[in-house]
């Protein structure tokens, strides 16, 4: 299996234009040790499942299955990813409070755009890209017909693989090392050979991590909350997510909600595929809802497709957060340390009534341009 290998890059880079283009970032490029590394030759970071991955020099090009990734190569001051699984749930938005970054997707290449992920739409991007930031085993189970074979041709062009899914371990073949966010994303760093800017994110995290716990109210004041995936289209049946491991939900887990569906008959919509209606939700009806699928949506756009709909519904309209206003966009499927302290920021604030800021964005912006 591929976690036996060491797959090795070739120091050839791709020719042609940056296909995304980024807010200038001062000294973002070829910070930290990238020169040392270049210099001193090939270099080796491991990442389960595909064990030991050697790179001849730093990457400068790269594709990446998610917004986790792309949201921690920015941290890190790189360009972003030429290409995402979907670039649509890469919500670039969350940068507009940060000075001094932004991110232009415009031109990101949407690998699963027509709804499947082929090995040709992926072996299309090896002449392009210095490695895929993505879990072959992930892919292997989700993709369109694809075997371990097609991870070795592709592999086979210089290209590697180096990625873990960490949004959820509810997939099937995730049968290997978790890694929390921060720990993924010193792996990359290592990678980029910025790990003195990991650091730097690492020691801001803490501090922020220790702002949110002085807000968390004691246990037995803390909301239920049941969060589902919703469509405009369909509002009354919903995809149930229960919260477990995974940066789907790192900012639930740190806020130490009470999940509504936990002491329950309601699965895990990535387990079952199930999903539940109103009347179910009136039956458990949690302090708080929160709506994933919605991050596109700004607050009032999502109050005037979604919320009023619920208002309107005659069951909906008898649940306990519709009544009290605690209908919430349910933050993205996949975060990084930037989208992680903006999320988690907006969630303490909506369910504990924050007024302050729980991270400086002055601080994230100087780590992000190589001023730390």
């Amino acid at each position: 299996m591929a976690d036996q290998r060491q797959w090795t890059r070739r120091n050839v880079l791709a020719a042609g234009g940056a296909v995304v283009s980024v807010s200038p970032l001062a000294g973002c490029i070829g910070g930290g040790n990238s020169d040392d590394a270049s210099a001193g030759g090939p270099y080796t970071v491991s990442m389960p499942p595909v064990g030991e991955v050697e790179f001849d020099s730093v990457p400068k090009k790269w594709a990446a299955n998610n917004g986790s990734w792309a949201d921690m190569g920015i941290a890190l001051g790189q360009e972003p990813p030429e290409a995402l699984y979907l670039g649509s749930r890469y919500h670039t938005q969350y940068y507009d409070d940060i000075p001094g970054v932004s991110v232009d997707k415009s031109d990101m290449t949407s690998l699963w755009g027509d709804g499947t992920l082929g090995p040709e739409e992926v072996l299309s991007m090896s002449d392009r890209v210095d490695m895929f930031v993505m879990d072959p085993n992930f892919v292997i189970n989700r993709g369109n017909g694809w075997k371990q074979e097609d991870i070795d041709r592709i592999t086979a062009t210089g290209t590697p693989f180096f990625g873990n899914s960490i949004f959820s371990t509810g997939y099937d073949g995730h049968n290997y090392e978790y890694l929390t966010l921060y720990e993924a994303f010193e792996k990359l760093a290592q990678v980029f050979q910025e790990t003195e800017r990991y650091e730097a994110f690492a020691s801001l995290h803490d501090e922020f991590q220790s702002n949110v716990a002085d807000i968390v109210p004691p246990e037995g004041q803390r909301p239920s909350v049941a969060i589902m995936w919703a469509t405009e289209s369909d509002m009354g049946t919903f995809s149930p997510y229960l919260i477990g491991e995974g940066t789907s939900f790192k900012q639930w887990r740190d806020l130490k909600v009470t999940d509504a569906f936990a002491n329950t008959d309601v699965r895990d919509f990535h387990n079952t595929r199930g999903s539940v209606d109103y009347e179910t939700l009136l039956e458990i009806d949690p302090d708080i809802i929160l709506l994933r699928g919605q991050e596109a949506k700004t607050a009032e756009e999502f109050q005037n497709a979604i919320v009023s709909q619920m208002e309107n519904d005659s069951v909906a309209s008898e649940l306990t957060a519709v009544q009290n206003g605690d209908v919430y966009r349910g933050g993205p499927l996949y975060q990084g340390p930037i989208t992680n302290l903006v999320v988690t920021e907006r969630a303490a604030k909506q369910l504990y009534d924050v007024e302050v800021d729980l991270y400086d964005r002055k601080e994230v912006s100087d780590i992000v341009n190589g001023d730390y």
